[in-house]
């Protein structure tokens, strides 16, 4: 029998603002969709953690036994300055400033961004299909909402109506906004002249002579609307209503609110059951942003090469910070608690190390059943990463009290302690246990045994002052010693 018989996930749905228990539309099957980066430069630090937050959601399905269909889309065309419908395309902009074709700059960011991806250890997702590669069935949809009364032409462009949209419907139901309101707070903007009402967006556009990317329509020769691509494929590889759609929280509006608008037009139904969406990501405090300078890349932040951070910090590490904090959550970045996700990370991985060498009792001190059903209580409580840690770093103490003799385990629960481990560490958080040498450990190991065997010289010699103080300054320095019979390991904190 599957696990996700046994473990019932609840989920906070956007739509509805609370936590629901996640049922999918085919019993055993999950498809969910994320929208994924408009590829006109480097993959941004935030959008990172938004994909790993759903990698992780991704992994813990698929360990629950779920077939899971996980598609992330890529922005290749269509998504103007400003998330607006006027002004430049994003990529065509960048591909002018460089003097290339529009496609290299594609190729160039594409493969960016999934370099990032897998330094950080994410798993590929199902389909990973292309705005440009989807031209047909955008323009398809585009048909059918002019068929159905909610689109119309202007001079080779197309525009939702949202006015009329918003007489049958509710425009706004996913980000709990009025019309009315955003009509009240909406000013008159240059070149919007061609909508019938400033909330209206645009399903095409009409290419400008001077703009590269362009294709033949029914209405133009032009490009889709940044809206229109993800409806178009998410409904192609999921079907018309399928179980989870997440991004961004700045996605929520308009974008996902316009999804939501061009599936009701086109077909007739909500597309999505459960809306998901993760916070943001801040440095020091304050939203990133590159023009005032608070901001750092992955890169930047991988290698040191910054003057934000004090060192540099390695994927595994930042990916255990960012697991940290609830996918919900607004996380800061910063160098302290970078540094201290680092110690954890390494005392996790300390312990971790120590297990095939535990020896088993005949009795156990500590529950493994019900400490690894607290493992998936945590997860089953929409995907909630810190209780998990928290629950991993219990297993952790009690690890090294079995080392040092003060706790017992038998065999069975060796074995479950073990794999459960496993499983949540590696296959649901997606952690690696780096190798010691690429954090220079091998010197420190060197040096530490240079003066445990200084501290066993002493106190040959009876000079347990010398001893002790050796002891406790290692342990001012994050360094506890811990002797046994066998002799006296270390381990850092």
């Amino acid at each position: 029998m599957s696990l996700y018989n046994t473990n019932q996930i609840k989920l906070y749905n956007t739509l509805s603002g609370e936590k629901e228990i996640l049922q999918p539309i085919t019993d055993g099957y999950v498809g969910m969709y994320v929208c994924g980066p408009t590829v006109y430069s480097n993959v941004h630090l935030g959008n990172v953690r938004t994909f790993m937050s759903f990698d992780m959601i991704f992994r813990y399905l698929k360990h629950l036994g779920y077939k899971v269909r996980y598609v992330r889309n890529i922005t290749d065309a269509g998504h103007l300055e400003n998330d607006a419908d006027v002004g430049e395309d994003k990529i065509t902009k960048k591909a002018r400033l460089e003097a290339i074709e529009p496609m290299e700059i594609v190729q160039r960011y594409t493969v960016d961004f999934h370099n990032v991806l897998n330094t950080f250890n994410f798993l590929p997702p199902s389909i990973e299909p292309t705005a440009t590669g989807h031209i047909i069935e955008q323009i398809e949809l585009i048909q059918s909402i002019i068929d159905n009364g909610f689109g119309y032409v202007v001079n080779g462009s197309v525009y939702f109506d949202v006015h009329k949209y918003n007489e049958s419907n509710e425009y706004g139901i996913l980000s709990k906004r009025k019309l009315e309101d955003l009509i009240h707070n909406t000013r008159a903007l240059d070149g919007q002249s061609d909508k019938k009402n400033p909330q209206d967006f645009a399903l095409w556009k009409k290419a400008e002579p001077t703009h590269i990317m362009r294709w033949p329509s029914p209405w133009s020769d032009g490009f889709p609307g940044w809206h229109l691509e993800c409806t178009a494929m998410s409904t192609k590889y999921l079907g018309e209503y399928f179980d989870i759609h997440g991004g961004g929280m700045d996605l929520k509006f308009p974008h996902h609110e316009c999804e939501i608008a061009q599936n009701q037009a086109a077909k007739g139904q909500d597309p999505v059951k459960y809306w998901m969406h993760a916070n943001m990501l801040e440095l020091n405090g304050a939203r990133m942003s590159k023009s005032t300078g608070n901001y750092i890349n992955p890169a930047e932040l991988l290698s040191g090469d910054n003057d934000i951070m004090s060192k540099a910090y390695n994927p595994s590490v930042i990916r255990f910070f960012m697991m940290q904090a609830s996918y919900r959550s607004i996380l800061d970045l910063t160098d302290d608690g970078l540094a201290a996700a680092e110690k954890g990370f390494h005392r996790l991985m300390d312990a971790i190390s120590l297990i095939d060498n535990l020896k088993t009792s005949s009795t156990s001190s500590f529950n493994v059943a019900e400490w690894k059903q607290k493992c998936y209580d945590a997860m089953n409580d929409d995907f909630n990463t810190p209780i998990l840690i928290a629950t991993l770093f219990e297993a952790v103490k009690f690890i090294n009290q079995i080392k040092d003799g003060s706790a017992s385990i038998t065999s069975t629960d060796l074995e479950s302690l073990k794999s459960t481990i496993n499983i949540f560490v590696f296959d649901v958080l997606g952690l690696v246990n780096i190798s010691k040498t690429n954090t220079g450990s091998d010197k420190l190991a060197s040096a530490v045994e240079i003066l445990i065997n200084l501290r066993k010289e002493a106190r040959l010699n009876k000079d347990f002052a010398l001893s002790d103080k050796i002891r406790d300054e290692l342990a001012e320095a994050g360094i506890k010693l811990n002797d046994s019979r066998e002799g006296t390991t270390f381990t850092t904190n």
